[in-house]
């Protein structure tokens, strides 16, 4: 059972309405991932990050620290980084 619509542009764009924004907590710059499902497509919010960019975020020099408070410190730094704006 769908609970809201979209109408496609000639451009093949759709406008996500507002109660799925809300829903699946999308923002600007959001990416939708579309799989199918048999007879039906699903449409979800795609993961924030890749693993690649987790990486270069936690470990800007390439390797991985070698004990686990260097890898707690590096998860910090990363965390405070994305959120010192907000």
């Amino acid at each position: 059972m769908s609970f809201a619509s979209s109408k496609l542009t000639a451009q093949g764009q759709i406008s996500v309405p507002a109660e799925v924004r809300r829903k699946l907590g999308l923002a600007p710059g959001s990416v939708l991932e579309w799989e199918e499902d048999g007879e039906r497509v699903v449409v979800r919010r795609a993961g924030a990050h890749s693993s690649e960019e987790i990486h270069a975020a936690l470990f800007p020099q390439g390797a991985p620290p070698k004990s686990l408070a260097a890898l707690k410190a590096g998860l910090r730094r990363a965390v405070v980084k994305r959120h010192a704006g907000r």
